[in-house]
């Protein structure tokens, strides 16, 4: 994507920043880590080790396997074969490592490990009893009778539990159940009241949340579903998750059956919601539904038209986290008190969303707010503690 007002995008390339170091350090790790905690065959563990080895000290090579995608990848990806991975645009890099690592473990090609999560075992964790299940129980014993206030205690609960993110998990010991009170001077930006009134305003509309990381964090968006379905604000929640695996945990289809299974199993005031998540999906209210581009290098004014129509035929959309949002606004180096609507007129739907920092970009602050953070702070924009809950509520007329 390019529009001349666009700043230039955020690169690998820019040494000490946090782009360059997630591909020279994070993502070699995290390579090093999904090997030894998978029983690989050989050959598998010779193309990972390939691919570490490209990522360190080689230059970046097309997709070699016949899937469904490959053609699309390989052009899209042209202009960057042939460079390092410190030397080409950050979201990119990101997206496409995650890509290659599928080839390596054969996720597409017969055998055994066609459609093989390769993070499935630090997926796992999240769902034993006393880690999400044990997070949403506390949140759920909390919640205000009053309707507003419950709404935005489940709202803050989906923004917070995006800190649970297992590719970064620098946050993560900070909670996603915290007292709003608490975390208000952590949240920069917060359109709460504005939400809950546009809520209010399309009452038994459809709505649609765009799904990050599985576990805490995809538990709390489901008990945010689940509000808005059983308080009749919803008459439909359509949950987009990745159709494959993407950024170590984020959510794929699978992964709300396994957690709604979790809520069950863990009993206490977790397993009624379970229960009533797996009747949502019977009755067909809370509807998953993934698309390709959520694993694409592609940024969110760059969607096919086919999810440009789906998504625009619904009233409020969620988009969570900090790889959503980077796509959102064009992943560039935005000035901080750049307007959040003018960067997000191209979506074709009223959004809202819920982001905690872990990159380097950030748009729709007041005057002074990012020099402020910065002072007291120098790593707020990657450290997790902060967070906005950012709306542009404006209608939307065209979805061509």
């Amino acid at each position: 994507m390019s529009r001349p007002d666009m700043p230039p995008l955020l690169m690998t390339s820019e040494t000490g920043s946090f782009a360059h170091n997630t591909l020279r350090v994070r993502v070699p790790a995290i390579l090093r880590d999904m090997i030894a905690a998978n029983d690989f065959p050989p050959e598998v563990i010779d193309a990972l080790e390939a691919l570490h080895a490209e990522l360190t000290e080689g230059h970046i090579r097309p997709l070699r396997e016949k899937s469904a995608d490959a053609l699309d990848w390989n052009a899209r990806s042209a202009p960057y074969f042939g460079c390092t991975w410190l030397e080409v645009p950050w979201y990119w890099a990101e997206a496409y490592f995650y890509r290659r690592v599928l080839e390596a473990t054969g996720y597409f090609r017969p055998g055994p490990l066609h459609g093989f999560d390769p993070f499935a075992s630090a997926k796992r964790k999240e769902w034993a009893h006393d880690v999400a299940p044990a997070a949403v129980g506390r949140l759920l014993a909390g919640l205000s009778d009053n309707m507003e206030t419950r709404f935005e205690q489940l709202l803050h609960a989906s923004l917070w539990g995006n800190r649970t993110d297992l590719s970064y998990t620098i946050a993560a010991h900070l909670g996603a159940t915290a007292a709003p009170d608490q975390e208000r001077t952590n949240l920069l930006v917060d359109d709460s009241a504005a939400v809950w009134a546009h809520i209010l305003d399309h009452e038994g509309g459809r709505f649609g949340i765009i799904a990050d990381n599985a576990g805490t964090e995809l538990l709390m968006d489901a008990a945010l579903a689940d509000f808005l379905l059983s308080s009749d604000l919803a008459s439909e929640v359509h949950l987009h998750l990745k159709p494959q695996p993407f950024y170590v945990s984020d959510a794929m289809i699978p992964d709300l059956a396994n957690g709604t299974d979790a809520l069950i199993e863990a009993g206490g005031s977790a397993g009624p919601l379970g229960r009533r998540i797996d009747a949502h999906v019977s009755a067909g209210d809370l509807c998953p539904q993934t698309h390709a581009f959520y694993c694409s290098g592609l940024f969110y004014e760059e969607m096919p038209a086919d999810l440009r129509v789906a998504l625009g035929t619904l009233d409020l959309v969620i988009i969570k986290g900090d790889a959503n949002y980077r796509r959102l606004v064009g992943d560039a180096h935005w000035p901080p008190t750049t307007s959040f609507f003018e960067t997000t007129a191209h979506f074709p739907a009223p959004l809202v969303a819920l982001r905690t920092f872990k990159s380097e970009l950030i748009v729709g602050l007041a005057p002074g707010q990012a020099e402020r953070a910065a002072a007291e702070d120098s790593h707020w924009l990657v450290n997790g503690i902060r967070g906005v809950i950012q709306a542009n509520l404006e209608p939307k007329s065209d979805l061509g």
